[in-house]
């Protein structure tokens, strides 16, 4: 079985392949400081939490935008599961070249889903991912990652707005009934939720335009994409898990290279 981890800004996401099944998923938060042991017991419990055992698990890749936790991760995976992972970096064969000015500015995570969106939709592709940032990612009808939209997330928005409003308080992140809001956390609310929809909108509108690829299929990703997904026509698909899938995929096209395996 196949352990694919993404480590975010925000959250550590997991799950574990057997062939093309996703049999599991789950998430611990990036920004707790951690020991390699903490890590290995806490990722072994989860994996065992969803009926795995951990002996099961014979390979592992893993996509990281935190470089800071990737000595104790890597250490983890070693003492744990007795299996050296792959990592998504600079030279491992992805199917997608990136034509951008600094390739090496592409966060691997962003890699990753515009892997998964040309293997499985084609191309061209706008790819979108609601994280700590929201993306917007290009890929050509060829595989080439072209160019790309970097905007602060949606969670990250709203954080700021009350963090630095005295008057504003925090509050939960879901549509309205209506965007005239009558109160200030129902107007707090309306001005995220459809500010963010209206960003959307906007930005794959003027992506299609400026780069001609005006059938672009438009594939969404991020926990809170759920929200936006469903409330504009412009997004075709709407995957949670397309960054595991993306992994998947990777390993597949390299584990011929792969002899990390202790066990």
């Amino acid at each position: 079985m196949l352990l694919v981890i993404d480590i975010g800004n925000t959250n550590i996401t997991s799950g574990v392949f057997k062939g093309e099944e996703l049999l599991g998923t789950f998430r611990m938060m990036t920004k707790l400081p951690r020991t390699s042991d903490e890590y290995g017991i806490m990722l072994r419990e989860l994996v065992e939490h969803q009926g795995i055992l951990s002996t099961d698990i014979d390979a592992a890749i893993v996509a990281s935008v935190v470089p800071d936790v990737m000595h104790s991760f890597g250490s983890a995976m070693i003492k744990y599961f007795g299996i050296r992972p792959m990592v998504v970096s600079a030279g491992i064969k992805t199917g997608i070249r990136v034509v951008t000015e600094n390739p090496k500015q592409v966060g691997a995570d962003r890699i990753v889903d515009a892997v998964a969106a040309f293997t499985i939709h084609g191309g061209p592709v706008i790819v979108i991912d609601y994280g700590t940032a929201t993306t917007y990612d290009v890929v050509g009808p060829d595989g080439t990652f072209e160019a790309a939209v970097i905007a602060p997330g949606i969670r990250t928005s709203a954080q700021a707005m009350w963090g630095q409003a005295a008057m504003l308080p925090a509050v939960e992140i879901k549509k309205p009934d209506s965007v005239l809001g009558r109160e200030t956390i129902a107007s707090m609310q309306a001005g995220i939720v459809f500010g963010q929809i209206g960003q959307t909108e906007y930005i794959v509108e003027k992506i299609r335009r400026e780069s001609g690829y005006t059938d672009a299929k438009v594939v969404a990703s991020g926990g809170l994409g759920k929200i936006i997904a469903g409330e504009t026509d412009v997004i075709d698909v709407y995957d949670p898990q397309l960054t595991l899938k993306g992994l998947r995929i990777i390993y597949e096209r390299n584990k011929k290279r792969q002899n990390g395996a202790l066990k």
